[in-house]
């Protein structure tokens, strides 16, 4: 999810600002010549995007019952494999995941035959054993950097086993967290596995991916997230930061409205990222994406009657140390009713969202084109990045205040005058800048310390 700006005085690149405005505007535009992807209706999605900018997609797909697999090249969509329904039975609770050599990995479930896993290599199809042998719901996949398939299900109020020397083995205890309710599951460059779901309230659970069947897994933070709403499709999701920091979506419980939240774990605690219950209404179909530039997005559905856009989608962005969400695009993004939102951010910082509307959508807004508009728009310029010691404006607007975010999202306070911020007592390294303009803008930009 990534890049950075490289040369003096140059008006952004990819990884600049995406919000200057109250509500980022910009367009959401069709992945694809046509606006529904799918040959027919459609629940259960899935959506990756690869370094090389191509973008899977998996659902349940009612024209033929089963579940289907495509690919986007960069200009059009195909089925992968060659045809649509890869299953031969229909594909409820679906997942996907990808390992770095590229293969595709796909679970359903396969009613009373369990969890059924496919794998694509070398331009086909095979079957995994099974990973569970009755019925199961929901459900999750993962794989590590080194090519480890992880299948979380939810027999035994919950179990993660792990495909190695072509078996299955038992990952830690079993029921750990007494259910499986909305489960996610990633594994991190720290080589942990991170679950999430909802029993009694939201929590995530980690545990080595060399951990066999008699090690426990533990509760990040040693509580739960919050209490959640579980009902009406609010889903959950999780992810990652370059750090391993665990990022949740999820629906806030009724008592506190039922709208959109998302939290941290900073390394001791569960914190709230940006403002809680921010969202307008009731939201459910939650999900989650975090940017290079950390820039965390979030997507959810409206899900109240009394609003006029009842049921249609929005995706929020939030700048780093910023409390405000902002809707990208500035509104709803679905035509009608949308349900399993499905939120990435690809190699070029292009924010994807895959929904069912009537179909398959899926619509894709290039923040990097929003951030030149309205930077040349205020003929504002910040050079140089790469930095050594000072980083400048040049343009209407004076410096009014100057944050910096390590990579750990701890807040540094720098010197700075009207024109310049000193950051030659950083350390060389990744950092945010945030900076307040005495004409009424904030800018975020990632930059990198030499």
């Amino acid at each position: 999810m990534k890049s950075i700006l490289l040369k003096k005085r140059i008006l952004t690149t990819a990884v600049f600002l995406l919000g200057i405005t109250a509500n980022a505007q910009g367009q959401w535009d069709n992945v694809g010549s046509n606006a529904t992807v799918s040959a027919a209706g459609a629940s259960w999605l899935n959506l990756l995007t690869t370094g090389a900018g191509n973008y899977y997609l998996s659902y349940y797909d009612t024209s033929v019952t089963k579940g289907s697999v495509q690919q986007f090249d960069g200009q059009s969509w195909s089925y992968v494999g060659g045809s649509p329904g890869v299953t031969t039975t229909t594909a409820l609770y679906g997942c996907m995941a990808m390992d770095n050599s590229g293969s595709i990995y796909y679970s359903n479930q396969a009613g009373a035959g369990g969890m059924e896993i496919r794998k694509f290599s070398a331009g086909a199809w095979s079957m995994l054993p099974n990973a569970a042998t009755a019925q199961i719901n929901y459900q999750a996949l993962a794989v590590s950097s080194s090519g480890d398939v992880f299948a979380h299900h939810s027999l035994s109020n919950g179990t993660v086993k792990r495909y190695k020397n072509g078996a299955w083995e038992q990952v830690g205890n079993t029921g750990f967290a007494g259910g499986s309710t909305y489960v996610k599951m990633v594994v991190g460059t720290d080589d942990f596995i991170y679950v999430a779901q909802i029993v009694s309230g939201l929590k995530v659970y980690k545990i080595s991916v060399n951990a066999n069947s008699t090690d426990t897994w533990t509760l990040v933070g040693g509580v739960n997230v919050s209490t959640a709403y579980s009902s009406d499709n609010s889903f959950i999701d999780l992810a990652l930061d370059s750090n391993n920091i665990p990022y949740v979506s999820y629906v806030s419980a009724t008592g506190d409205g039922r709208k959109l939240n998302v939290k941290k774990f900073d390394g001791t605690n569960w914190v709230q990222v940006g403002a809680a219950n921010f969202s307008d209404s009731v939201v459910n179909n939650t999900s989650i994406a975090l940017s290079s530039n950390g820039t965390v997005y979030t997507a959810a559905s409206i899900w109240d009657s009394s609003n006029p856009n009842h049921a249609k989608n929005q995706v929020y962005a939030l700048n780093p140390g910023a409390t405000a969400w902002n809707k990208l695009g500035g509104t709803v993004i679905s035509d009608g009713a949308s349900t399993f939102n499905e939120l990435a951010v690809d190699t070029n910082n292009k924010v994807v969202l895959a929904y069912v509307d009537n179909g398959v959508k899926v619509k894709r807004f290039d923040t990097a084109l929003l951030s030149v508009k309205d930077v040349k728009k205020l003929n504002i310029e910040i050079y140089p990045n790469p930095v050594t010691d000072y980083i400048y404006v040049k343009g209407q607007g004076k410096i009014l205040s100057a944050e910096v975010y390590n990579t750990a999202g701890q807040i540094i306070k720098p010197n700075f005058d009207s024109e310049k911020v000193d950051l030659s007592g950083l350390k060389t390294g990744s950092y945010v800048l945030k900076l307040k303009l005495n004409e009424g803008s904030e800018y975020t930009q990632k930059i990198l310390k030499k």
